[in-house]
């Protein structure tokens, strides 16, 4: 499985756009394609809202990717 830890600038980022930044997925409309599918889980659970608030600690998989959300280092 492929890890990547994912550094959060703000308090959250919208699932679909976090799929967008890691390379998961094209573009934020193929990222709510992927939620709406089923494909993505949040804290091992399938998360089926698009837009769901991720925020550092965190943990979203897609196929055999896991991203850790951290919080950004000043």
């Amino acid at each position: 499985m492929q890890r990547i830890e994912f550094p959060l600038v703000g308090e959250f980022i919208e699932l679909n756009n976090l799929l967008k930044l890691v390379g998961l997925a094209g573009s934020g409309g193929q990222g709510k394609y992927l939620v709406a599918a089923g494909e993505v889980k949040v804290d091992g659970q399938v998360e089926t809202r698009k837009t769901a608030k991720i925020r550092p600690g965190q943990v979203v998989e897609c196929f055999d990717t896991r991203i850790q959300v951290v919080a950004e280092q000043e």
